[in-house]
């Protein structure tokens, strides 16, 4: 069964900046980071059994180690300064890695000089920005819809995908900077800035149709329509974005990816909107669980169709329905579990208890359960690689989990 979703191209072959094939490995890094890093954040950490946690302790050198080496690694990969050039998806698969470990960094070393990284990468990013036919500003490329269904990526066109996973970093570290008094007076202009740009991308996907009523939830769609750069108007599907019989759902792990900037936006501003849209995810993803008379759950299908638009007129499904081979995706959508319940959203103790289960029985140690089972989190600080490209962001998430004893943020 063929893979139909897909990285895009890179930005470019120089010296310093990925091919194509380069993007892809970078690609497949990262879907590691993600799949643990949002946990921190916010919440509670408090539960039954496993949900619980446990005690977080580190050798002080080990943890001096991994930091320098994370130090190291970061600013070497800052050079090649993605926020420079990434558009479209690859927004979300480029800068965002840099962005969560600036944010983490912050967090595990009090440094505001990463605060400052942040947002030079992210104004760096921000100010490339296009006026789009309906006056919102955003990223277009060929391909930024990451599949070919539908020839979706045919069209010249910005990613929801891509600029909800590096707004979540931003959004987190403007509200640190909003209630921080000593990074207020340096950065609050800045961060106040962001937030309405954030606050912007969400009015401009809502208002777009990239959320479309799935049973008792919501889920979000790619549209068959861009820019004509000869005009500078959209393409004529625009016509369609209400016709339920025109789009594609995204697979769990990209609708996950977009939860949780959704989550990050109800901790920066405590509004009611982004937790219900989040919350209306969730409940679709919690419909696709199964769960299994040993306590596990059975491992949940990596896309399969959420309305009429998912499917050809002869009733067959655009995309293949199965398990992903790819454990990176199921990482991406276990983390964002965990932060559901954190938020009290949807998900229970009893569902982390039986995603434990469920990663130890079929040896997937996804890394977002590493602060609730003693087994997961060996399998994961013995494969931690502070060099690596999941390094950039996964380092310092740990070390600041670490330097707090425990899972609670």
């Amino acid at each position: 069964m063929r893979n139909t979703w897909r990285a895009g191209t890179g930005p470019g072959t120089r010296v310093g900046r990925p091919c194509q094939g380069h993007v892809s490995l970078l690609r497949r890094e990262l879907l590691a980071a993600f799949a643990a890093m949002a946990v921190l954040t916010s919440g509670r950490m408090s539960g039954a059994s496993a949900a619980a946690g446990t005690a977080l302790t580190i050798d002080p050198g080990q943890r001096a180690a991994w930091l320098e080496q994370w130090r190291r690694n970061i600013l070497a990969e800052a050079r090649n300064r993605y926020c420079d050039t990434a558009m479209g998806e690859q927004i979300g698969w480029l800068i965002s890695p840099l962005l969560e470990g600036f944010y983490y960094g912050y967090l595990v070393t009090g440094d505001a000089d990463w605060i400052a990284r942040l947002i030079d990468w992210t104004d760096a990013w921000l100010r490339r920005g296009v006026v789009e036919p309906d006056g919102y500003v955003g990223w277009p490329k060929v391909g930024a819809a990451g599949t070919d269904v539908d020839d979706l990526d045919s069209f010249y066109a910005d990613s929801l995908l891509g600029e909800a996973m590096a707004l979540r970093p931003v959004v987190l570290a403007a509200a640190a900077i909003l209630r921080t008094p000593a990074l207020e007076g340096r950065f609050g202009r800045t961060a106040r800035d962001h937030m309405l740009v954030a606050r912007r991308a969400f009015e401009k996907w809502d208002r777009r149709g990239a959320w479309r009523r799935a049973g008792d939830g919501m889920i979000s769609v790619e549209l068959p329509y861009g820019i004509d750069r000869r005009t500078g108007r959209w393409t004529e599907g625009v016509r369609d974005i209400d016709d339920l019989r025109v789009g594609f759902s995204h697979p769990d792990n990209k609708a996950n990816l977009v939860a949780l900037w959704l989550l990050a936006m109800t901790d920066a501003t405590g509004e009611p909107a982004y937790r219900d849209r989040a919350a209306a995810w969730f409940r679709v993803m919690k419909s696709r669980l199964h769960p299994r008379a040993d306590g596990t759950y059975r491992i949940w299908n990596y896309w399969q169709p959420a309305g009429p638009w998912d499917y050809r007129a002869v009733g067959i499904p655009k995309h293949w329905v199965g398990v992903h081979p790819n454990p990176g995706y199921y990482g991406i959508d276990v983390n964002a579990m965990i932060v559901a319940w954190q938020h009290d959203i949807v998900f229970t103790a009893a569902d982390i208890d039986r995603l434990v289960r469920t990663a130890i029985a079929t040896g997937r140690w996804w890394p977002a359960l590493a602060p609730f089972d003693t087994t997961i989190r060996a399998r994961f600080e013995q494969t931690l690689n502070p060099g690596g490209w999941a390094g950039l962001s996964l380092v310092p998430w740990y070390l600041a989990q670490q330097q707090r004893g425990s899972v609670s943020p």
